[in-house]
């Protein structure tokens, strides 16, 4: 057996039965047992009712599982519950969002005014949380104007992150700059980022994704090299990483090396791990073993049954 598969059946064996019944429901989450954590929140919140943040917990795992119908739902539940935690708006905002890039024109311009709400009142409600900001400085950027976007608002929340989550700060300059079509200072600003988290791991995927956006795959490539011993300030960027790679048909025994490195450190709820075992077998089916590529693709449906991309994956290799 190539040593990729034997670490990938440990990683395996680790996630699917370290952390079992004695669980809570956010350790369920943060190793992406989220069937698990399905029955047990849908449980929780039967028997107590009044319980906003089992409900909100339970608005992640359907987001997890991109249901977000059942998502939004339960985190307007949680809202409603509790109407002075900035951390339910957060989410709510976030489940919004998804839907919104799903949805028709009429229908995605509405929920954008949701998204913008519930980030603004987040960060009313809390406005040194650093991922509030940055999600809705996220939003002005991307957003047009008619539902509430614009780069000034997204300015602003750029400078208060700067004394917040300098890294982040300069991630949404960059990414200001790329809007403004200014590529030069995008990637100054990228590199500051890099700078600023003392060459963290989700810097250098930042940079790595504005190479991808200017067909610069060869520095995409290179940035991403930089991930493999950069600080792991942020799992999901070796997730992420490993997933550019997929997605761009580039070298698939570094994007192999990064997800090993997602399981070494601890999946956690940013970055499925279900979502890893799926690009992993993708991976592996690059490098022409589908054997162990299966072995992945069964491993995330061990976490999540009705995860489509994976059965998909398996009919392939199997069949």
């Amino acid at each position: 057996m190539r040593a990729a598969s034997i670490f990938s059946l440990v990683a395996t064996l680790f996630v699917s039965s370290g952390i079992s019944l004695a669980a809570s429901p956010q350790d369920l989450i943060a190793s992406g047992h989220v069937d698990e954590a399905v029955q047990v929140l849908e449980q929780q919140v039967r028997q107590a009712p009044n319980d906003a943040a089992g409900y909100n917990l339970l608005c992640r795992a359907y987001f997890m599982m991109e249901e977000w119908d059942r998502g939004i739902a339960n985190c307007e539940h949680a809202r409603n519950l509790d109407p002075q935690n900035s951390l339910h708006y957060l989410w709510l905002g976030r489940i919004y969002g998804e839907k919104a890039d799903r949805a028709g024109f009429l229908s995605a311009a509405g929920l954008a005014k949701k998204v913008r709400s519930s980030f603004e009142r987040a960060v009313e409600l809390a406005p040194n949380d650093w991922e509030a900001r940055v999600d809705l400085g996220e939003f002005y950027v991307e957003a047009p104007g008619i539902v509430g976007g614009g780069k000034d608002k997204a300015r602003e929340q750029a400078n208060a992150l700067m004394s917040l989550k300098p890294g982040m700060a300069y991630w949404l300059l960059g990414r200001i700059a790329e809007k403004n079509k200014d590529m030069a200072d995008a990637e100054r600003q990228y590199r500051a980022g890099i700078a600023a988290t003392h060459s963290g791991g989700r810097a250098w995927l930042e940079l790595a994704i504005f190479f991808r956006h200017a067909n610069r795959l060869d520095d995409m490539e290179k940035a991403l090299r930089e991930i493999e011993n950069a600080p792991v300030d942020h799992h999901e960027a070796l997730m992420d990483g490993a997933s550019l790679l997929m997605r761009t048909g580039r070298d698939p025994a570094l994007g192999i090396r990064l997800l090993r490195r997602y399981f070494s450190a601890g999946p956690v709820e940013e970055g499925p791990a279900f979502k890893a075992h799926e690009y992993w077998g993708q991976l592996l089916e690059r490098q022409g073993d589908h054997r162990a590529a299966a072995q992945e693709y069964h491993a995330a449906l061990a976490l999540f049954h009705n995860y489509r991309r994976a059965e998909e994956d398996l009919k392939r290799v199997e069949h």
